[in-house]
């Protein structure tokens, strides 16, 4: 916690003098600091006997700086989770409507593998929607967008056609940075990530992950890519049936701890020591 501490201290003197120099305002902090510590794992793999426990805000006395520092992640269904940033705005992801949160979201974003992760047909109330695809064929979809309290931003890779090829720039993992964290949506990844890729993704504290075993990868390509990002905390979406054998295949690298609540509140300051899969309530 203190290297990042130090480094995010680092990237906001960075930050500063790029603004000073009239560079774009939007800077992803999760690529700045990932690039800052070329290498750095950014919680400890060492797996032990007695794995250390979780501990997150929901545990801890309410105050006013939990609150401003605090996300709270909710699981809706299939590949649809809540996140709700300290300033109030509301994210669903793989938004399809058929999954709702408890209100209408301020941003949706939807990829297109299944019609299971989007709709052509939003609540007209939902402020911003951030499709996974470009409408031309093998173009990149590109978001960089900021929302209240929340910057959102994309990296696109590819999908399995119906035809059985693959379609250029299909599927989008969407990357939501929020109070200090790094938040990754995985969405219907179908082939494992170039180094191209990891280096547009850069730091993910938290990483939502489809275990389905076959759907969108199998178990031990998604596990190879599960490893290779390092997140603190793992959340699996997508498919129960393959829930199991991903965490058969990852049960010695991560800890495991399934939610008591249906809400998640979260913050830099309770990310665990140990990389820790939280399988959320109803997965």
């Amino acid at each position: 916690m203190m290297l990042r501490t130090v480094v995010f201290a680092l990237f906001c003197m960075t930050a500063s003098v790029l603004k000073a120099q009239d560079a774009p305002m939007t800077v992803s902090q999760c690529q700045a600091i990932a690039q800052a510590v070329p290498g750095a794992s950014f919680a400890s793999f060492s797996s032990g006997s007695t794995p250390l426990p979780v501990v997150l805000t929901q545990a801890d006395p309410k105050s006013a700086l939990a609150d401003r520092e605090t996300v709270d992640i909710t699981y809706v269904g299939h590949s649809t989770y809540f996140i709700e940033t300290p300033g109030g705005i509301g994210i669903a992801t793989d938004y399809s409507g058929v999954y709702k949160p408890s209100r209408v979201p301020d941003v949706i974003t939807m990829n297109r593998a299944h019609s299971t992760h989007y709709t052509f047909n939003p609540d007209p109330d939902i402020d911003q929607v951030l499709p996974g695809w470009s409408d031309v064929p093998g173009e990149k979809a590109r978001h960089n967008v900021v929302v209240g309290d929340a910057y959102i931003r994309n990296v696109t890779t590819d999908i399995r056609s119906w035809g059985g090829g693959f379609e250029e720039n299909g599927n989008s993992i969407f990357i939501f940075e929020v109070a200090g964290l790094c938040i990754g949506h995985l969405g219907h990844l179908h082939h494992e990530l170039t180094e191209g890729h990891y280096t547009e993704i850069g730091r993910l504290d938290i990483l939502m992950v489809p275990v389905d075993g076959g759907l969108t990868m199998g178990a031990d390509s998604m596990s190879r890519v599960v490893e290779r990002l390092r997140s603190s905390l793992i959340l699996p979406m997508h498919q129960p049936s393959g829930l199991d054998r991903f965490l058969g295949m990852m049960g010695g690298k991560f800890a495991v701890t399934y939610a008591r609540e249906p809400t998640l509140r979260i913050s830099m300051r309770t990310l665990p020591k140990r990389p820790t899969i939280i399988v959320p309530l109803g997965m």
